[in-house]
């Protein structure tokens, strides 16, 4: 079961609310594959409306696509899930069409495990575009979104976990997620509120 709108377990560790700065935000869409169609699809539209509406604010984007070249990249995944990864240069692990259609070539990072920063230049590319926040879409809520979220904090990054634009294999597992990161690591937003956010509170 993906994620829902319908979440609520996690509002009670939600104290702090904050509003991305879309002149130092970055937009990370994680893995949004044709391998993890089953949980991107849910979110597809709320995926889209988070991209439009950072696009619309000037926000950089990245898209990272996790894949894998040889058993030297493995690591413990490899052990974790009987090696059964995503290979690089099949279907799986392509961009899922309404998304890879979005993605510029600068804008995909290759990543071989649950981080989106490990072994990658996605910290060089954000300092180089000013970025000191980021905002996490994508899948997995609770294993890849949230390694990127946890390691973006401790770099120093103000992280925002979407709420909407993320999902899992089931909604137990996503609110942990939420619960966690509202906890100690991110501000929570959703379309709705980042729609706000970034442009109705500047007319204000």
């Amino acid at each position: 079961m993906a994620s829902s709108l319908k979440c609520s377990s996690y509002k009670k560790y939600e104290i702090r609310k904050r509003d991305p700065n879309p002149k130092t935000s970055a937009l990370l869409v994680i893995d949004m594959q044709n391998y993890f169609s089953s949980m991107a699809k849910p979110i597809l539209n709320d995926a889209l409306t988070t991209i439009n509406l950072c696009r619309q604010a000037a926000i950089p984007v990245f898209f990272t696509r996790h894949c894998h070249k040889s058993p030297a990249d493995y690591g413990m995944l490899g052990e974790w899930w009987d090696n059964n990864l995503i290979y690089d240069g099949t279907v799986d692990s392509e961009l899922i069409p309404e998304i890879g259609r979005l993605a510029g070539a600068d804008e995909v990072v290759e990543k071989n495990t649950y981080s989106a920063f490990q072994n990658t230049r996605l910290q060089e590319m954000l300092l180089e575009k000013g970025v000191e926040e980021v905002i996490v879409t994508g899948v997995m809520t609770n294993l890849c979104c949230e390694t990127t979220g946890r390691e973006a904090f401790v770099k120093g990054f103000r992280v925002f976990f979407s709420t909407d634009a993320t999902a899992t294999s089931d909604l137990e597992l996503h609110e942990a997620t939420l619960k966690n990161m509202a906890y100690g690591f991110a501000y929570l937003v959703d379309c709705k509120r980042l729609q706000q956010g970034l442009f109705e509170n500047e007319l204000n």
